[in-house]
């Protein structure tokens, strides 16, 4: 839920991104940098330099005379370069809500009582080189296997920007960069264009309630990194910058440079090395933390709205998923359940406890779960105790020595300060309470970045209700008045946010409030909704010692290690839908892989069609949700016969190949591998998938491929190089020795979803809930590129018991299994090495059928032997069946031989155990 807020306007919006947008001063203005006074190794094994300033000016405030540079090679892939005060410490985002090495104390000897000579030019690591000039100072990053600068802050009459400055609340850097690197991050926003960065568009950081329908402006979680592709020679390398600040910043992306101007902090960058996307983000995630081990069964589908009134509303949704056979998990209650819509509440009259109870009760048992929300806004009601114990503990933030006053659904609120360990305790206490009154699954916490429906300095009105009951809600009835008595309400410089260069307090919390050890809400306002992930996750977590699920809507680095996202307040139209998937593949870049939008739009009513083509995306979204708005009409799956019968279709394929995507799920916590990934992840030599946007992977191999435009049965997909066959018809393949793109018919029920070559998938054979779908038998499908006379494949399978808080092996409650698969000398031949097998031996999960494509020939399999054994030996019912592929785009016009599918059902082959099978192939046309 989301209020449309009310957004300043500087003429109107286009004008506004272009006006508005424009740096007030050049660069080159401002100032002449800084020169390096002196250089020394640290005990640490980093390096430790004094820069200053060489020439002092007022724009933007006074520079800040001296800084002291750390730099360190943390990993063999990892450069930190650490820039702040020499003399006094500033804010920075802090160490232990974000874990990482913290740089030395800073030191009061500087300038000249150092006689250390500078000799030093540059310092080397594994994988990267840090050089640096002295005067005026600036650094480069290079790879050192080729020499490539990734990052160079030189200055020139040519490079379009100037030197390095450092000032209060003005902090300036810049970057050269080749013309055709290829960037992609820098969120959260919508981006139009897709996910590849475009240069001279607005970048903007600063967690702000404007809805996602806003493009390309700053909205609800602020990510400071990039993601650098560039195709060198024909070999790809990628590499990523990390900016670790969570003040206010705009960021110029020109083409052949970069420019970060932020309103505070420090200079903290992290340089990750790569080569590989792959690589990048599991280098990146090893800084800012895994991402969270999600449940089995939110991986399954979720149905919410807001508007659910009461109780026998939401009896009647389920029922009618059963009824239309769609696959259901997960029901949602939005702010329907509250009492008087204050958090850690139940309407007596709209959810009375116990028929909730009766409902949860039963729905329990059948393997569903009920997920509430939370806003972090707590009513100011002196009746109402999670206000009087919050009080009580003094948790609020504060404006002025009282609590802060801000206005959010239940009218006046206060809003707690995570940064306080008392608070923590406290929000850990209320979900205690709650989960008491009603056994809730996850916490759904949204408005947190914060969102406020006044601004400034306000009080509760006398004689007049507030809020009034009528209307939208969100109208403000507050009595307020502007801050801007001090600078960190009024900064001197003003960042484009909510593209429109509205003041920073604008509709959230005043920046000059305080939280927990004089933080000022200047510096801490974008870790907002990161602070309050973390304590929702540590009350989860002590609750009932289950995994937690958490779908946050602001986020931060690192709030992938403890939540979920989705991409907020979307609209029901076909660009909505488009943008969704860059929004999607951006959050996998940032570490939050569990991530999606609200399938059919938030407002308005979507029509029929589109609904039919947004369950068809987002069937595959990592995190599939439908969720509209309060007023908007019904939209749930079941609405519309033809929404229903291409739900029953994409779902129906979520809900087999869903061990594949607990595997992924598994995969992201390990290595931080995003689940729904760019094509580039996987084909990072095919430079034509660089800026594609319109398709998208599931793991390394699985692409979806869906209609995104109104009135079209038909798509154009691009297929990289290789063999591509199609998930809902298995003889159909599209094969491409270069890669290509192809028209595929999409008539309006149906979706394209092709698996590559070499790949082994573990499916099962779906259900209507993930519980039961679980317990279904398993089918490997095994692909080689087409035709070919010898080929490999590999496939991976994690199972466990999904409720545990870590997501593990060495447990007991854990199977790993790798696949492989090969033919050649006319033998198919698949195998698998367990690790810890107890588990899938407990569950008695078996193989009933692999699927093997892509074979040479067109002759049956002979001499099955499973384990050594001839299967004939074994009495068992076992059938083979071959059938002929067909060609969308492929081998018949290259004139290369044909191939066939072979399948052999009726297997009984235990999961929890190793197991070898072969067979021959009667091949006919080989050489």
């Amino acid at each position: 839920m989301d209020s449309p807020k009310t957004v300043f306007s500087c003429l109107s919006l286009l004008v506004a991104l272009t006006l508005c947008f424009a740096p007030t001063h050049s660069s080159n203005t401002i100032g002449k940098g800084y020169r390096l006074i002196s250089i020394e190794e640290s005990p640490d094994g980093g390096f430790i330099g004094y820069l200053q300033v060489k020439q002092k000016n007022k724009i933007y405030g006074s520079d800040i005379t001296t800084l002291r540079l750390y730099v360190k090679h943390e990993t063999d892939n990892r450069l930190r370069v650490h820039i702040t005060d020499a003399k006094k410490q500033r804010w920075e985002v802090p160490y232990n809500l974000l874990p990482r090495d913290q740089p030395p104390p800073i030191g009061k000897a500087i300038g000249k009582s150092r006689k250390t000579p500078i000799t030093v030019q540059e310092i080397s690591g594994s994988e990267l080189t840090f050089s640096y000039t002295t005067d005026p100072f600036s650094f480069a990053v290079k790879r050192r296997s080729n020499g490539q600068t990734l990052f160079n802050t030189s200055s020139s009459s040519n490079s379009g920007f100037g030197e390095m400055v450092f000032k209060d609340q003005y902090l300036e850097i810049s970057t050269s960069l080749p013309k055709d690197a290829s960037l992609y991050g820098l969120g959260e926003n919508s981006q139009a264009n897709g996910i590849k960065l475009v240069p001279n568009e607005p970048y903007t950081l600063y967690t702000e309630d404007v809805s996602a329908i806003n493009l390309n402006t700053d909205l609800y979680g602020s990510h400071p990194v990039y993601l650098d592709l560039r195709n060198v020679g024909g070999k790809p390398y990628a590499h990523a910058v990390l900016l670790l600040n969570s003040n206010g910043m705009d960021v110029f992306y020109r083409g052949t440079s970069l420019t970060y101007k932020v309103i505070g902090g420090v200079f903290d960058f992290y340089f990750v090395a790569g080569p590989s996307p792959l690589d990048v983000v599991d280098q990146y995630t090893s800084l800012i933390g895994r991402p969270a081990p999600m449940p089995y069964w939110s991986l399954g589908f979720h149905q919410c709205r807001w508007g659910y009134r009461n109780l026998s509303v939401i009896e009647d949704v389920v029922d009618s998923y059963q009824k239309a056979k769609i696959p259901l998990d997960v029901i949602w209650n939005d702010d329907d359940h509250m009492n008087a819509k204050k958090d850690f509440t139940l309407s007596p009259i709209s959810y009375p406890r116990a028929k909730l109870l009766n409902f949860l009760d039963k729905i329990h048992k059948m393997g569903m779960k009920y997920v509430v929300i939370n806003d972090p806004g707590i009513g100011v009601n002196s009746s109402y105790g999670v206000y009087q114990r919050g009080m009580a503990n003094d948790v609020f933030i504060k404006y002025e020595g009282k609590p802060f006053l801000a206005q959010v659904w239940p009218g006046a609120v206060h809003f707690p300060d995570f940064l306080n360990p008392k608070t923590v305790a406290w929000w850990g206490e209320e979900i205690r309470r709650f989960h008491e009154l009603v056994p809730i699954d996850g916490l759904w916490i949204d408005m947190n970045e914060v969102s406020n429906f006044c601004s400034g300095l306000c009080t509760i009105p006398k004689g007049k209700k507030c809020p009034t009951g009528e209307g939208p809600g969100w109208i403000c009835c507050l009595d307020c008045k502007n801050i801007t008595k001090t600078r960190w309400d009024e900064p001197p410089y003003k960042i484009n946010a909510t593209g429109v260069q509205a003041p920073i307090g604008f509709k959230t919390i005043a920046t000059s409030a305080l939280h927990y050890n004089g933080v000022r809400e200047y510096d801490a306002h974008s870790i907002y909704g990161f602070s309050e992930t973390v304590a929702t996750h540590k009350g989860l977590l002590s609750i009932e010692g289950k995994r937690p699920f958490i779908l946050s809507r602001s986020t931060f680095v690192g709030s992938g290690k403890y939540a979920a996202h989705w991409t907020g307040d979307n609209q029901g139209t076909w660009q909505s839908l488009q943008v969704s998937i860059s929004t999607m593949l951006n959050f996998g870049i940032f570490g939050v892989p569990m991530v999606g939008a609200d399938i059919c739009g938030f407002y308005p009513q979507p029509t029929e069609e589109l609904c039919n083509r947004w369950i068809e995306v987002g069937a595959f979204y990592p995190f599939s949700r439908d969720h509209a708005n309060y007023y908007s009409p019904r939209q749930e799956l079941y609405q519309w016969a033809t929404v229903a019968e291409s739900a029953r279709n994409a779902l129906g394929m979520r809900y087999k190949i869903l061990p594949y995507l607990y595997t992924l799920n598994y995969e992201a916590h390990m290595t931080g591998a995003p689940i729904a990934r760019p094509l580039f992840f996987s084909f990072p030599e095919y430079t034509e998938c660089y800026g594609s946007s319109r398709q998208f992977l599931l793991g390394s191999s699985l692409m979806i491929s869906p209609v995104l435009e109104q009135g079209k049965t038909e798509v154009e997909a691009l297929f990289p190089p290789g063999s591509w066959y199609h998930m809902f018809d298995m003889t159909q393949a599209v094969v491409s020795k270069s890669g290509k793109r192809v028209t595929l018919p999409a008539p309006l029920n149906f979706v394209n979803v092709h698996l590559y070559q070499n790949t082994i998938l573990p499916m099962q054979q779906g259900g209507l809930i993930s519980k039961e779908a679980r317990t279904t038998p398993f089918n490997l499908v095994i692909t080689f590129p087409a035709g070919a006379s010898e080929g490999y494949a590999t496939g991976k399978l994690y199972l466990d018991e999904d409720e545990l808080p870590e997501m593990k092996l060495g447990n007991g409650q854990s199977t790993y299994v790798d696949f492989y698969a090969s033919v050649g000398n006319g033998t198919v031949k698949m195998w698998s090495q367990v690790k810890e097998g107890k588990f899938a031996l407990s569950k008695g999960w078996v193989i009933e059928k692999v699927s093997v494509l892509g074979l040479r020939g067109a002759g049956q399999a002979s001499e099955i032997e499973i384990n050594g054994s001839p299967v004939a030996n074994e009495g068992k019912k076992i059938e083979v069946s071959s059938k002929e592929h067909t060609y969308v785009v492929g081998l018949e016009e290259e004139g290369e031989n044909k191939s066939v599918m072979v399948e052999v059902k009726g297997l009984e082959i235990l999961v929890g155990k190793d197991f070898n099978m072969s067979w021959k192939m009667g091949i006919s046309g080989a050489n």
